[in-house]
C-alpha cells in the first residue's frame, strides 16, 4: 500500500523525464495514484509521449490555462476519466525573454502581466475550475523558487512566482474550510526545460553547489518530487498554506 493509493491526481506540466512534474507523476503512481496529465498546442505530442513513459501509461487532457473556453471545459474533461480528484499538482510558469536575464528595467507591462497569469494566475483557474472536482482531504501541491529575495537573471519570474506564492496562501485561506489544501513545493535550481530558458541560469547552479549544506544534485528531481507526493498524501492533512524548501537548506544559509 503506497501513500497515495486509490488516489486521483492531475498533473501540469510534464515535459520531458527531466521535468520535476514527470517524476512526481512517476512517483504518485508508485504510490498507488491514478494520473492524469495536461498539456497543450504544440507541447501536447510532447507531454502524451512521456505519459507512455510512466510506469503505467496515462491520458492526457488538453489544458491552455490561459484559455477561459478550456478552463470552462476542464472539470468535464476530467470527469471522462476520473469521477473525482484528489490532488492537482501545478508545475505551470512562464515568461517571455524580455522578462528575463537582466532586462528588468525595461520590460514592457504586457510582458509582466503574461508571466504573472500563466506563473501565477493559471494557480487560482486551474483550482477553481476543479473546485467541484475537488472534496474534503484534497490537496493542491504548486512548485515555485523561493520568492523571498532577489535573484540574479530571474528578474520578473521572481516577482511572477511571489504573486504564485501569495495566491496560494489565499487559496489556502479560502478552499480551508471545505478540507481542500494547498501547498508548495521551493525546489532549488534543477537543469529542467524551464531553467534552460532562463538566460544566465548557471550563476544560480553554481550558487547552489558551493553553499547549499546538504549539497545540491542539479539533475536529480526526485527530492523535489517526493516532496509533492507527501504533500498530496493524508500524511500533511493539517497543513496549508505552506512552503517546503527542498533545495539542500541553502535558503537558511546567510550571504
Amino acid at each position: 500500500m503506497g501513500i497515495l493509493e486509490g488516489k486521483k491526481i492531475l498533473v501540469t506540466g510534464v515535459l520531458t523525464e527531466a521535468s520535476i512534474a514527470f517524476s512526481a507523476a512517476k512517483i504518485a503512481q508508485e504510490q498507488g495514484a491514478e494520473v492524469i496529465l495536461s498539456s497543450f498546442g504544440r507541447m501536447l505530442p510532447i507531454t502524451e509521449k512521456m505519459a507512455s513513459r510512466l510506469p503505467k501509461p496515462a491520458p492526457v487532457i488538453e489544458l491552455d490555462a490561459t484559455n477561459q473556453e478550456d478552463l470552462e471545459k476542464l472539470s468535464g474533461k476530467v470527469s471522462e476519466h476520473f469521477e473525482s480528484l484528489d490532488g492537482i499538482v501545478h508545475a505551470i510558469a512562464f515568461a517571455p525573454q524580455s522578462a528575463l536575464g537582466g532586462n528588468f528595467l525595461e520590460t514592457e507591462w504586457s510582458d509582466v502581466a503574461n508571466a504573472v497569469e500563466v506563473s501565477a494566475y493559471s494557480l487560482k483557474s486551474i483550482t477553481v475550475a476543479l473546485q467541484n472536482k475537488l472534496s474534503k482531504g484534497s490537496s493542491v501541491v504548486g512548485l515555485t523558487f523561493d520568492a523571498s529575495v532577489s535573484w540574479p537573471v530571474y528578474d520578473w519570474m521572481g516577482v511572477a512566482k511571489a504573486a504564485f506564492e501569495s495566491t496560494a496562501r489565499y487559496l489556502a485561506r479560502y478552499l480551508g474550510p471545505t478540507g481542500v489544501r494547498v501547498n508548495l513545493v521551493s525546489a532549488g535550481p534543477l537543469r529542467t526545460t524551464a531553467a534552460k530558458g532562463i538566460p544566465g541560469f548557471a550563476t544560480m547552479e553554481e550558487l547552489w553547489t558551493d553553499r547549499a549544506p546538504l549539497g545540491w544534485d542539479l539533475t536529480n528531481t526526485e527530492p523535489a518530487a517526493k516532496a509533492i507526493v507527501a504533500l498530496l498524501s493524508d500524511y500533511f492533512e493539517a497543513t496549508t498554506g505552506e512552503i517546503v524548501h527542498v533545495d539542500g537548506g541553502l535558503h537558511s544559509t546567510g550571504a
